[in-house]
């Protein structure tokens, strides 16, 4: 019986509940499938690719994404307080690390004017990225 009781995770955390005499509400809920962070980034980067598709902003999710973890990890508050920029007072800030006066000047219609808003932020990227190199696609180092 028991082992009819324990199939699912559902199910099993409910019946080892009831086993060890614990209420089911103080167990753990089962695990999703990826990270909340995980969730958060795709749909960060889905949107800011419908954002760019309606200005016409070449770019993939690959190559958003690849730029995205190697410049903040996923980071939306991510602050580089270390390069050239910061040692001249403009630190780049947000997921895809572009400094003020970029995110000023690369600034996506019908997005926040704060460059920690993660749409914002990688729409704006992408935008100086497709100015400066053709696509987000064609950067594969610090930019």
């Amino acid at each position: 019986m028991t082992s009819k009781i324990l199939k699912g995770a559902a199910g099993g955390l409910a019946a080892a509940a009831l086993l060890l005499g614990v209420s089911s509400a103080a167990m753990p809920a089962p695990a999703s499938a990826a990270p909340a962070v995980d969730k958060r980034i795709d749909g960060w980067i889905k949107h800011a690719l419908l954002v760019m598709k309606g200005n016409g902003i070449p770019g993939s999710y690959d190559g958003i994404y690849r730029n995205l973890m190697r410049e903040s990890s996923g980071d939306v508050f991510a602050i580089n307080l270390w390069d050239s920029n910061a040692k001249a007072g403009i630190p780049s800030k947000g997921l895809m690390q572009v400094i003020d006066p970029t995110f000023r000047a690369y600034h996506v219609a019908g997005t926040s004017w704060d460059i920690y808003d993660p749409i914002a932020n990688i729409s704006a990227a992408c935008n100086y990225a497709a100015h400066r190199y053709g696509s987000i696609d064609n950067v594969n180092g610090p930019y």
